[in-house]
């Protein structure tokens, strides 16, 4: 399919931590914007945030994406479609609970856009590296080929007993299995071509409406609590002296629009990371720079278990990323901002 360099997108979940930041994107580099959001509340900020833009942005209320023709209105008249709406929070129970939106949400859009987007030529849905990596302890690199199985059979096998997060790896996992099935089967019949990225952790600054560090979503929330009360992460994570890999959230949604705009990113699966880390480097630094000193390396020996091949990207997108004193410099001055912190972390 031929790149989309105009036009207007798409974007589900436009209110949301990563979403948001590719709606900035998207109208910065000249596009139209639909976005969706759940409720009308949730209006109020997108467009204030985006106020200078005046109408190249529109916000409709989808309240349920999992409902049949719930899009079949909004994609009539757009060129792309970035599909980022998933339930992300390791509170369920059941595991039907996170894995049945997230299946359902993801192939409803691929049927609107099917049944009703004449215009579309590329839908961007937004994985994750959770549906890539499979838990080992020695240490592994990833590649598009691989693909998290062992995460549905824990699910299948454990139900609710599972993990909070293997349910979510699961729903993502299940989720881009669906979306690939839909598009293999319709290809010869379909007027787009799909794209999917995944990315591991996102940290960054927020542009998203959070009152209060407890509102922030599952990463950002480990991530604020590492930075300001490590003693916390102790307690709470196990993952305090291991780690997994990272992108900053604007390097994601940069992702999302080169998405578009490279024809031959059509039909791929794309890792999209800046490398490991340690929960412990992110601690060390945000300390450091909190007080006002040199960034501190930190002193963590473990060995880094999970790292993915990001040659595709390279190849395909040409990415750069911010690194990580780069971000955690702007996530201090976005929390000191909010006036969440009051003082640096002595712990």
């Amino acid at each position: 399919m031929p790149a989309v360099t105009s036009g207007k997108v798409l974007v589900t979940g436009a209110s949301g931590y990563v979403a948001i930041w590719v709606v900035k994107n998207l109208l910065e580099q000249g596009y139209s914007v639909r976005g969706t959001v759940r409720a009308e509340s949730k209006i109020a900020h997108v467009k204030e945030t985006f106020a200078s833009f005046g109408d190249k942005l529109e916000l409709v209320v989808v309240e349920d994406l999992t409902k049949e023709g719930a899009l079949d209105e909004y994609v009539k008249d757009v060129d792309a479609i970035e599909h980022m709406a998933h339930p992300f929070h390791f509170r369920a129970v059941d595991p039907k609970e996170i894995i049945e939106p997230a299946v359902q949400g993801t192939t409803q859009v691929l049927e609107s856009a099917f049944k009703h987007g004449a215009s579309v030529k590329r839908v961007v849905i937004t994985s994750s590296a959770g549906a890539v990596l499979t838990a080992d302890d020695k240490p592994r690199t990833f590649s598009e080929a691989d693909w998290n199985d062992a995460v549905i059979a824990e699910v299948n096998e454990k139900g609710s007993e599972a993990s909070g997060l293997a349910k979510y790896r699961a729903s993502k996992t299940l989720a881009e299995k669906a979306a690939w099935a839909f598009y293999e089967q319709n290809k010869a019949a379909l007027g787009f071509d799909l794209v999917v990225l995944n990315p591991p952790f996102v940290f960054g600054p927020l542009l998203n409406s959070t009152s209060a560090p407890e509102n922030l979503n599952e990463t950002m929330g480990h991530m604020f609590k590492n930075m300001t009360s490590p003693e916390k992460m102790l307690d709470k994570l196990t993952l305090w002296r291991t780690g997994n890999c990272w992108v900053d959230v604007r390097d994601a949604a940069a992702a999302h629009t080169v998405a578009l705009v490279k024809e031959e990113a059509g039909g791929e699966r794309i890792i999209i990371s800046a490398g490991p880390f340690q929960w412990e480097d992110w601690a060390v630094a945000a300390r450091s720079l909190a007080s006002g000193a040199a960034p501190e390396e930190s002193e963590s020996t473990e060995v880094d278990l999970i790292n993915y091949d990001t040659s595709k990207a390279s190849r395909i997108l040409g990415l750069t990323y911010h690194n990580k004193i780069e971000s955690i410099r702007d996530m201090l001055s976005d929390f000191k901002a909010k006036g969440w912190i009051v003082k640096p972390s002595t712990a």
